[in-house]
């Protein structure tokens, strides 16, 4: 049996975002026979050390910490206990969730355990300017993140690119985050009837509107703002659900009431993974403008829910969206170009139903997270 330590600057259940989701669909479709996973995150106030799924949780800075601190703490805390724990656990490999606080406590731990190989996964969405920009000074110690890594995996092509960019030493292996498909299939009929019909009533809308649905965090790069303005080109009954919170949200909200747009979106907030797959189910049409993306689970999730996805071409985007076969492609920062996709998805059913049946049988083929789960164990794990 195989020991991996993973470094993850946060982690179920408070903090669930693409990666979160990710770390935790692979290894828990790994058998602990096989693999024994270990992890360190931050504390929020959780138990110092817990069981969620087949990873052993160790949280190393207290709660009371706030997190804008404990971010900044969390690399050496993180190594103080990666050298503790590997004195009596002997793992054969730390594994980075990201190049990010994470990456820095496992680069910490690779300098000084250099016989122990580092696995590092690239699940960055922002751009990489940004990224470098808060870098800053540290920016020379962040591409020895890169540089010292023995393994580097991306979740796309975009990704991979960066990371040779970057100065890895290996090739990177680019393997996609996936999508429980039968979690997110819709499961009969009888849903279609009549589950659609309930969950819209509680929402606010009717069986006769067109439903918009974003499934984000609200921030600069997800363009929420610009679905918002796509809706002043389209019908009186095209409405938008909004999933999702983020600093934004106070905006996004002044900017719907200038527009006077209040009745035609709802905002529903922060919803659970686990409650999300009857939201997509009830609404019509997946639009996310992204400004960048490293590669985006929310677009495979809403594929697999059946629903037609209208996207920007960047990142890692492209390399499950072709455009007019998988989804549809609108520019960026054009809310009028959003518009247009809309209508004509409205419009032209027999496109429409041949997007949405090729995306997902693309999905279960390529994407689903049993497939991701193998892929990591032969292709990562078991070559160590």
């Amino acid at each position: 049996m195989k020991k991996i330590l993973i470094f993850s600057l946060v982690y179920y259940p408070r903090f669930v975002g693409g990666a979160e989701v990710a770390v935790k669909e692979i290894t828990d479709r790994i058998s602990p026979d096989e693999i024994a996973f270990d992890m360190l995150t931050l504390r929020d106030n959780m138990a110092p050390k817990e069981k969620v799924g087949n990873s052993t949780i160790y949280r190393t800075i207290p709660g009371f910490i706030p997190i804008s601190l404990a971010k900044y703490l969390f690399p050496f805390f993180a190594c103080v206990k990666a050298l503790s724990l590997a004195r009596k656990n002997h793992y054969d490999a730390t594994w980075s969730i990201m190049a990010n606080y994470a990456g820095f406590g496992a680069l910490f731990f690779k300098l000084l355990r250099p016989k122990i190989p580092f696995i590092l996964t690239l699940q960055e969405g922002d751009p990489f300017d940004y990224i470098r920009k808060r870098v800053g000074i540290f920016y020379p110690l962040f591409k020895k993140i890169f540089i010292k890594a023995d393994r580097v995996t991306a979740i796309s092509t975009h990704l991979a690119d960066w990371a040779r960019e970057m100065g890895v030493r290996t090739s990177p292996i680019v393997i996609p985050n996936g999508v429980d498909v039968r979690k997110f299939q819709v499961s009969s009929f009888k849903f279609q009837v009549e589950e659609k019909e309930r969950v819209r009533q509680e929402l606010g809308f009717s069986k006769d509107d067109i439903v918009l649905t974003t499934t984000s965090r609200l921030v600069e790069k997800n363009a929420v703002g610009d679905i918002i303005e796509a809706l002043e080109y389209l019908p009186e009954n095209v409405k938008l659900l909004i999933i999702g919170c983020g600093a934004l949200e106070p905006s996004l909200r002044s900017k719907v009431k200038a527009q006077m747009l209040e009745a035609r979106i709802y905002f529903a907030g922060f919803v659970s993974h686990e409650k999300l797959p009857p939201y997509l189910w009830a609404s019509d049409i997946f639009v996310r403008p992204s400004r960048s993306e490293g590669m985006g689970n929310s677009f495979i999730e809403a594929m697999a829910a059946g629903l037609p996805v209208i996207a920007t071409p960047v990142g890692g985007i492209a390399d499950f969206l072709r455009d007019g076969e998988t989804g549809l492609f609108c520019e960026v920062g054009n809310p009028k170009s959003i518009a247009q996709k809309v209508e004509k998805l409205m419009k032209d059913s027999e496109s429409r139903k041949y997007i949405v049946e090729n995306a997902s049988r693309m999905v279960a083929l390529r994407y689903d997270w049993h497939l991701i789960a193998e892929q990591m164990k032969r292709k990562v794990f078991n070559a160590l």
